[in-house]
């Protein structure tokens, strides 16, 4: 499970219905580059994390990087475990990321990843979906997610 002591999944008062999506401390990958993220599960059950992209986030072409897309999609597999799934994002890791670029992100307008599971076992998470920007679709993908197990000296071994 998600310790509590390094990770902020409470609501998020600045957008009732949503929940933080936020390692504790910022200087690591997910605050350090893509800055504040929220999710919540859409009334069709699909899970749903949004980040707000900014300047930093942007390519000589004046769009979303593609690494942060990229970024954000396999943030999101694991938000989706732990949302729809077994509720186990912990130690686990990324297996297989397979992404088609479908149009260019725009800065300053909330980068939605929109995902479902499309099954899940006592080992891998099979999970699929579209990043978007309301109706403009920027991504799609699909992933797959293997469920790890902490070893006693911290370090996350295979199942």
């Amino acid at each position: 499970m998600l310790a509590k002591d390094v990770f902020d999944h409470g609501p998020d008062p600045e957008n009732p219905g949503w929940n933080h999506w936020n390692l504790k401390d910022e200087t690591l990958f997910n605050g350090a580059v893509m800055g504040r993220l929220i999710t919540r599960v859409d009334d069709d059950g699909k899970a749903r994390l949004r980040m707000f992209p900014e300047r930093r986030h942007e390519n000589l072409q004046g769009i979303i990087h593609g690494a942060v897309t990229l970024s954000l999609i396999d943030i999101a597999l694991f938000t989706t475990m732990h949302t729809l799934g077994s509720g186990n994002a912990g130690p686990s890791v990324t297996l297989e990321l397979s992404t088609q670029f479908v149009g260019g992100g725009k800065i300053a307008t909330p980068l939605d990843a929109v995902t479902e599971i499309v099954k899940e076992t006592g080992k891998l998470v099979f999970v699929r979906g579209l990043v978007e920007q309301g109706d403009h679709r920027v991504a799609s993908f699909s992933g797959i997610v293997r469920k790890m197990r902490p070893r006693s000296d911290s370090v996350a071994a295979p199942l």
